[in-house]
C-alpha cells in the first residue's frame, strides 16, 4: 500500500480494507454503510446517470451514500471498464446487486475480476440468486417473502398476510446475509490466500432467518397457519393491545414467571393466571387483557410495568424510540441537524465503529485509495471517463 493510500485507511475493525460497492437500491447500499461504518474504505461506483425513479434524497439524509468517496463512471466507454480492473486489483471485495448476468456483460464479473485479483472477494446480492427458474426475474423484498413462506406466517389469524415493512427480506435475508458471506470469505483468505465469489440471494437469507420454525414444524409444535402459534400473535401473553388513547402496548411474557408478574400487576384473573398454556382459555384471556388495557393511556401502563420482568413495553414511534431513556443512556441514536439516525452496530469494545457523514464526490482522492494517480484521474475525466 502506497503512503497515500495508508493516508485515507480509517478507524473500526475494518480499517486496511478496501471495498468496492456497485450503487444500487436496498441491500447493498445498506451493506456499504455498514461495512464503511465498521472501517473499510467504501468506494461506490455510480454510472454517469443515476437518477432514481423514487426515494431521491437531499445529501445530509441519504444514508445509502453516506460514509463512502464516490466516483461516477461511463461503464459503457472501455476506458472505464479498464478503470474498474485497475480498481479491483487494490481492492479485498466487490460488492454488487444487479441481475445475473449484468456485471459479465460489462465484462465486469468475476472471471475477469478475479483474473486480475486472484484474492478478491465477489459478493453478489440479488433477490432470487445467480441461478434457477426465477433468477432473471424483478421482485422486491414482499416478493421474496411470499416465496419463502415467511410472509405467509405474518399477520393475525383473521386477516391477510402484513408487509413487514422491508426489514426481513431486504435488509435481514439480504444485506446481513451479504455482509457475513463477505465476511467469512475474507476470513477465509487469509488461511487459503484465495478470493471467492459469494452468492448472497435474499429468498436464501429470509427462508434462513426462518430455519426455527421448520423445526418447530417439523417437531409439531408449529401449525403452518397464521396467528395461530406462540410467537405470531396467537397466544394472548404475545401480542399488542390498544390502550385508552388509542396507541399500543406490547405484551410478551412467554415463560410462566413474567407470565405470572404480569397477570399479578394488569390484574388478570386467577382463572386465567393459573392456565397460562390452556388454549381452550385463550379466547377469554385475550378478551380480558384487552378490556383491561383500553382502561388506561399506554404510557400510564408503560409506568406500571416497567421496572418489572412482565415484558410489557409501550410500542413507540420511529420520533419516540430515540427519546426512551434506555436508548437514550445507550446513545443507540445520534442527532445531526435534522437527521436522527441509529448509531452503527454491533458495538466493539477496542476497535469501535464510527458514524459517518455525506458521501464524498472527490474523484481524486477516492481513487488513490485505490492505487490510481491523480494525473490518470485527470485525464479520463478530460476524456468523459470519469464525471465529475
Amino acid at each position: 500500500m502506497s503512503a497515500d493510500m495508508e493516508a485515507e485507511v480509517k478507524t473500526g475493525p475494518l480499517a486496511g480494507f478496501r471495498i468496492i460497492e456497485m450503487a444500487g437500491l436496498g441491500p447493498v447500499p445498506l451493506a456499504g454503510l455498514i461495512l464503511s461504518e465498521m472501517g473499510a474504505t467504501v468506494l461506490r461506483v455510480e454510472r454517469a446517470s443515476t437518477a432514481r425513479a423514487f426515494l431521491t434524497l437531499p445529501p445530509e439524509y441519504d444514508l445509502d451514500r453516506h460514509g463512502r468517496s464516490i466516483v461516477k463512471l461511463d461503464l459503457k466507454r472501455p476506458e472505464a471498464v479498464e478503470l474498474m480492473l485497475k480498481l479491483v486489483e487494490n481492492a479485498d471485495a466487490l460488492i454488487e446487486g444487479f441481475r445475473p448476468g449484468v456485471m459479465e456483460r460489462l465484462r465486469l464479473g468475476p472471471d475477469e475480476a478475479m483474473e486480475r485479483n486472484p484474492r478478491l472477494v465477489y459478493g453478489r446480492m440479488t433477490g432470487f440468486g445467480q441461478d434457477g427458474p426465477l433468477a432473471q426475474r424483478a421482485g422486491h423484498d414482499l416478493t421474496y417473502l411470499a416465496l419463502s413462506g415467511v410472509l405467509h406466517a405474518i399477520g393475525p389469524r383473521d386477516g391477510k398476510p402484513v408487509p413487514p415493512l422491508n426489514l426481513v427480506a431486504d435488509y435481514g435475508g439480504g444485506t446481513m446475509f451479504l455482509i457475513a458471506g463477505v465476511l467469512a470469505a475474507l476470513l477465509e483468505r487469509s488461511r487459503s490466500g484465495k478470493g471467492q465469489v459469494v452468492d448472497a440471494a435474499m429468498i436464501d437469507g429470509a427462508s434462513m432467518l426462518a430455519a426455527p420454525f421448520f423445526g418447530f414444524m417439523a417437531s409439531g409444535i408449529w401449525q403452518d397457519r397464521r396467528g395461530a402459534n406462540l410467537l405470531d400473535s396467537g397466544a394472548p401473553f404475545y401480542d399488542t393491545y390498544e390502550t385508552s388513547d388509542g396507541k399500543h402496548v406490547a405484551v410478551a411474557c412467554l415463560e410462566p414467571q413474567f407470565f405470572a408478574e404480569f397477570a399479578r400487576l394488569l390484574p388478570l384473573d386467577d382463572s386465567f393466571a393459573k392456565a397460562q398454556f390452556d388454549q381452550s382459555k385463550w379466547p377469554e384471556m385475550r378478551s380480558a387483557i384487552a378490556e383491561r388495557f383500553k382502561t388506561g393511556t399506554r404510557d400510564n401502563w408503560a409506568a406500571l410495568f416497567e421496572d418489572t420482568d412482565a415484558c410489557v413495553a409501550p410500542v413507540l414511534g420511529l420520533t419516540e424510540a430515540p427519546r426512551h431513556p434506555h436508548n437514550s443512556a445507550r446513545k443507540t441514536h445520534r442527532t445531526t441537524g435534522k437527521l436522527t439516525r441509529p448509531e452503527p452496530a454491533p458495538r466493539f469494545s477496542r476497535t469501535g465503529s464510527s458514524v459517518s457523514g455525506p458521501a464524498s464526490y472527490d474523484p481524486a482522492a477516492a481513487l488513490s485509495a485505490f492505487g490510481i494517480d491523480e494525473s490518470d484521474v485527470e485525464r479520463l475525466a478530460s476524456e468523459g471517463v470519469i464525471h465529475r
